[in-house]
Parts: structure tokens; C-alpha cells; sequence
């Protein structure tokens, strides 16, 4: 420690070169001719940022006998922390009558909210070796550090000094632990702690259910949530956003509805997850219940919140106001531009996703990988050969973005649309990743669309190894022997299917009428109104046929016997009784969406073409590839496929 006493044989190193900053506050001295910079006391308390500087301020304190208390001892901690000036700084935090600890504190907070955050361990462990004793605050940020890093290890390390310090009543602390373990995949000791725990708030509760849901253990998480004696909008919300992760969305918006009966108010995190359940479901009503609650709330200037409204209203069907969201945001972001572009190209309006693409880059708005899978979606849907190409082209070119899997994906769907399988199998020949099942099933299609036999059967081999339970492979491809005569090989195929335990996957479509949620599957005779649904398909059956509907029985399984029974199967599809239940309980001229787990057919591809222009309705159908938008006698999309 430096004394008074040796004020004499102090040496004062000379001063830095002032930056421009310090250029500005200095004044010039008037004992020198030749007229020199001198800082003030002000000039090195605000601007020193190296431990030398920091010596020199230390010795202008020292030389004009000033208090040590004007020392900025936060960032004296920065500069000197995890430096060899470590024990320097200390010497001068004696000085300064502060608790020490405190401001090592404000380092590992730092640290520990830095991009290195294993620094923040790496300091605490120089404090213990420095016999510095840590408070709560501490252990909370070297475990805030051991979190984010998953490092289980040293996290156990510093429990160990929670308890062996006596602090284990703090709750705050506790939490951290809790959040600790939970997050770095040692559920089971996380819960261990929780059920020890003598006192919990609902933070307690909300760390072990989120971090549950993450890791799709739901049942869990609900099992948990359950307990929970007063649940908070966080609570609620953890468990809804984790049924939508979970791929449970029916759940997650009944939960909201509970959540609602129970007078909580929902945040702008609960509505983004609803929203986002009522897009898988299709259930519009409710998603525009929350649109009017988002404008009332003024949620609406939240980027998040609007591009997934944007989504909600896309995948409902409802483009038109969609855009007018879109339109109407402040604020856009990529991710913005990328739903706008990819929910055109879904709904058949390729031509206007290319024209907000050029939109988009005109005002400076950098597109990214998503952009680009709907860029390819639209050119696809649309025929565009040569316009894809350059859009793969451009992808790295001009942007450095490197193709995946979906952007190769979409590319053989947009050769195999066109009739271009040899390139396309050249294509993936060359890919430099391994295709998948999406990429070999793409151009199994385009074989079935353009009834290429030898080359279907070479993706069918791959498919049986990458997704060998995928029973619309064996469907596409039994349907392609089938249709050129080879009733042997359909039946080989169908046969293969039966000996590798592969099911058909029942269809279903769902259909909204008045907030309520209705359900068909195949076939289905158990709805209460069944019943009058057929009849109705009767009554428009009759006006069907003498527009030229016939029913396309080589779509129904071959062993089944007898043409009359395939085509009564073929009445049953549950597009067709969901249209029909819409029809009934809708009335003249309301636009009815249907959702479906499968591709629609092309059987009820042609007949909602005609039932659409024979009732004057709209009907939007969204299946498992994209939405077809039914219209006086015609489809949005350029081909069935």
C-alpha cells in the first residue's frame, strides 16, 4: 500500500496521447509557451480504460491527497478482473471502505450475461482462491453462468457452497439451482430439490414446467401444473406454448379457454402461442376472437405478435387478411416478408410472391434461407423452370446462404412437376447432402404425375430404407402399377405393406361451424347428423354427374370387390362429408375451410370443383402440402399435384 509518506519518490508516469474524446475536454495550459494539453481530475475519471491509466488516476489521487471514495470502483472490478492487476485493484478497494464482494459482483453479472459466460467461473474460482468469502448474489450469477453453459459440474460445485454457507434459505437462490439442473437435463435432481424446497413461489413451479415441456414431457408438466396452488399468466402460458411444441394444439387451446373461465388475462406471449394453435387447428373463429383482443390491447405494434397472426390467418385460409396485417405493420421484419411470401406461394398466388420478393429487395430487406423455400415453392406451384434456377442460383451467390435439404427438396419438386425426372434424379445424384424422404418422395410423385415406372421404383427403394412406415409411398407407387394395367405388381406392393406391419393412415378433415370444432374421418357414421350428411351428398350427387363428375374408383384399395363398393367408398371421403356438414350448418355464400391430415385426392379434387360452382361457395381446403381454393368450377393451383 502506497503512503503518504512516499508522495516524494513517487514517479508519475507521463500521459497517454488524449483520444478525440479527451481532446475535446482539455484545456490548455497557460504556464506553457508552447501551449499543452493537461486532463483534468473529470477528463481521467470518466475515460480511463487500461489498468495503466487506471495508475496514473491513482497517483493524481494520491499527489493532490484527494478522497479514495471518488474512485469509480465498478470499473476499476472490469478492467482489472481476470488480469494479473487482480490484487493491484484490491489494495485500492481497501482503501476505498466498500464491500469487496459487492463490486466483484457487478464482474460476474457481466460475465455471466457476456458471450463467454464460462469467464464468470472462471473468475469465481479466482475469488475463492483470493479467500473472498461469496454472498447470494454470487452463487447466483456464477449458477446463472453454469446454466446457460449446461455445465452441470461446476453448478453441483457451487450448490455444494450454498449449503455449506447457510444459504439455502434464500429463495431466489434456490430457484436458480432449481433452474440450473432443470435446464442442463438433470430433471429428476431439479424435482428432488423442489419437493425439498420448505418455502416455493410460482417461479418455483414455472421452471420445472417449462423446462418439462421442453422436453416433451407434458403429461408431466400437466401433472405438475395441476398441483400448483395459485397458477400465474406465466404458468398458464408454459403449459399452452408446451401443448403447441408438443403438437398437441387442440389441447393447448382448451387449456386457454380454462385459462380464460379462470379470469387470467392473457400477455403477449400467450397469444402468440395461441395463435399458433389455432393455425394447426385451422380454428379461425377463435384466432380472430384474438385479433380484436390484440387491437384493443395495442399488441398489435409487437413484431412477434403480428407475423404470427400473419401465420394464423394464412394457414386458415384467409390470405386477403393476411396481407392487410402484413400492410398494415409499422414494423416488418424478414421473418415478416418470408410468411407473406411462402403464404402466397401456398395459396397459388406465386405471382405475387415473386412480385413482394422484389418489393422486399428494392427497399434493402436481406432476404434469408426461409425466404427462399418460398420463393422455390411459388415457382414450383407456378412452373417457373428457369426462374427457380436462378432463385437456387442466387441463394449463394448473392446472398452466401447455403442450401438445405428443404431448398433441394423443393428444387426436384419443381423439375418433377414439370416433367423433368432424369434431371431431377441427376439432380439429387449430385447433391452434396444425403436426400431424404421428402426429396425422394417429390420425385415419386412426378413419376406418378408423368407415369414413369423405372424410375419411381428406384425412389421407391430409397424410401422403403428412409421411411419405411410412410404408407403413401407404397400407395403412389401401387396406384402408378395400377394405372398402367400391372395388377400383379399393385398387389405385390399391397401385399408388402400388410407383411411390414404398414397401415394406411385414416383420413380426416375438420371444419368449424360456430366456434365448434367438427371432426370426419373415412367412412364415418357416428357423427350424431350422419345421417342427413349423406343425403345431402346425394342431392348434389345428382347434379354433379351431368356436369361431368365421375367417380375415380382407381383410387380405392384393390382388394376391395365389386365397383359399386368402391365408389360408395369414394362418396365417403371425409373432405366430402366435412364440405357437406359445412354446407348444411352455413349460411348461402359464407367461404367454408376445411383442414386435412392428407393430400385431397383427385377424385374430391374434381368434385369440390364442381359442388363449389353448383352452390356459389367459396371452399378452401388446406391439406398436408398446400391450400386449394375451390371457385366457381375451378382450383387456385395450376394442377391437382
Amino acid at each position: 500500500m502506497i503512503s503518504s509518506s512516499s508522495l516524494s519518490s513517487l514517479h508519475i508516469p507521463p500521459l497517454p496521447k488524449p483520444n478525440q474524446t479527451q481532446r475535446k475536454n482539455w484545456k490548455p495550459s497557460s504556464s506553457s509557451p508552447t501551449e499543452t494539453l493537461t486532463p483534468t481530475p473529470k477528463d481521467l475519471l470518466d475515460n480511463f480504460n487500461t489498468c495503466f491509466e487506471l495508475k496514473q488516476l491513482h497517483s493524481y489521487i494520491i499527489k493532490a491527497n484527494k478522497d479514495y471514495s471518488i474512485l469509480p470502483v465498478t470499473r476499476i472490478a472490469s478492467i482489472c478482473a481476470l488480469s494479473p492487476n487482480f490484487d493491484y485493484a484490491r489494495t485500492i478497494f481497501e482503501r476505498v471502505e466498500k464491500n469487496e464482494i459487492f463490486t466483484w459482483n457487478s464482474c460476474l453479472k457481466s460475465y455471466a450475461e457476456s458471450e463467454s459466460p464460462v469467464n464468470a467461473i472462471r473468475f469465481f474460482y479466482q475469488l475463492r482462491q483470493a479467500n473472498l468469502c461469496p454472498d447470494t448474489f454470487t452463487c447466483s450469477f456464477v449458477l446463472k453462468a453454469c446454466s446457460i453453459l449446461l455445465d452441470l459440474h461446476n453448478g453441483r460445485i457451487v450448490h455444494g457452497l450454498v449449503l455449506k454457507l447457510g444459504y439455502q434459505s434464500d429463495l431466489f437462490l434456490q430457484n436458480t439451482i432449481v433452474h440450473m439442473y432443470a435446464k442442463g437435463g438433470a430433471i429428476n435432481d431439479a424435482r428432488k430439490l423442489f419437493d425439498k424446497m420448505p418455502r416455493r413461489d410460482s417461479v418455483s413451479w414455472n421452471i420445472l414446467i417449462t423446462q418439462l415441456t421442453k422436453m416433451n414431457e407434458i403429461d408431466k408438466a400437466q401433472e405438475l401444473f395441476d398441483q400448483m396452488p395459485d397458477k400465474s399468466v406465466r404458468s398458464w402460458t408454459a403449459m399452452i406454448a408446451g401443448y403447441v411444441q408438443c403438437g398437441k394444439p387442440k389441447e393447448a387451446v382448451n387449456l386457454f379457454k380454462q385459462m380464460e373461465e379462470a379470469g387470467e388475462t392473457a400477455n403477449e406471449v400467450t397469444v402468440v402461442s395461441v395463435l399458433a394453435a389455432c393455425a394447426d387447428l385451422g380454428t379461425l373463429d377463435l384466432g380472430r376472437r384474438i385479433h380484436e383482443y390484440l387491437d384493443k390491447c395495442g399488441f398489435r405494434k409487437n413484431v412477434r405478435v403480428c407475423n404470427t397472426l400473419i401465420d394464423m390467418y394464412i394457414k386458415c385460409g384467409c390470405l386477403e387478411i393476411a396481407r392487410s396485417v402484413f400492410d398494415e405493420m409499422e414494423e416488418r421484419t424478414i421473418v415478416s416478408w418470408s410468411a407473406m411470401i411462402g403464404g402466397l406461394a401456398m395459396h397459388g398466388e406465386g405471382e405475387e410472391a415473386l412480385k413482394l420478393f422484389l418489393k422486399m429487395t428494392r427497399i434493402g430487406i436481406r432476404p434469408n434461407a426461409v425466404t427462399f423455400v418460398g420463393l422455390l415453392h411459388a415457382c414450383s406451384h407456378m412452373g417457373l423452370i428457369a426462374e427457380g434456377r436462378e432463385f437456387f442460383t442466387s441463394m449463394t451467390r448473392d446472398y452466401g446462404i447455403t442450401p438445405e435439404l428443404e431448398h433441394y427438396g423443393c428444387m426436384v419438386d419443381l423439375l418433377s412437376r414439370s416433367g423433368l425426372l432424369v434431371e431431377a434424379h441427376e439432380f439429387i445424384k449430385n447433391m452434396p447432402i444425403k436426400a431424404n424422404g421428402v426429396v425422394w418422395g417429390a420425385i415419386l410423385g412426378g413419376c406418378r404425375v408423368h407415369k414413369n415406372i423405372e424410375l419411381a421404383e428406384e425412389a421407391i427403394k430409397h424410401l422403403l430404407v428412409l421411411d419405411p412406415l410412410n404408407d403413401g409411398y407404397y400407395v403412389v407407387l401401387s396406384n402408378i402399377y395400377a394405372e398402367k394395367g400391372r395388377w400383379e405388381d399393385a398387389a405385390r406392393v399391397r401385399r408388402l405393406m400388410k407383411d411390414r406391419g404398414v397401415k394406411k393412415t385414416p383420413g380426416w378433415s375438420s371444419v368449424t361451424v360456430n366456434g365448434e370444432l367438427h371432426e370426419f374421418v373415412a367412412g364415418d357414421g357416428t357423427h350424431p347428423q350422419a345421417e342427413e350428411i349423406y343425403q345431402k351428398w346425394d342431392e348434389l350427387l345428382k347434379q354433379m354427374k351431368p356436369r361431368g363428375y365421375i367417380p375415380d374408383t382407381k383410387l380405392v384399395l384393390l382388394d376391395m370387390e365389386g365397383e359399386d363398393r368402391k365408389v360408395q367408398v369414394l362418396y365417403r371421403h371425409s373432405e366430402k362429408l366435412a364440405t357437406m356438414f359445412g354446407l348444411m350448418k352455413t349460411p348461402p355464400g359464407t367461404t367454408i375451410r376445411i383442414m386435412k391430415n392428407l393430400r385431397v385426392c383427385e377424385d374430391c379434387h374434381s368434385a369440390l370443383k364442381i359442388i363449389s360452382d353448383i352452390v356459389d361457395r367459396e371452399i378452401v381446403v388446406r391439406d398436408r402440402n398446400r391450400f386449394h381454393c375451390f371457385k366457381n368450377g375451378l382450383c387456385s393451383c395450376r394442377d391437382y399435384w
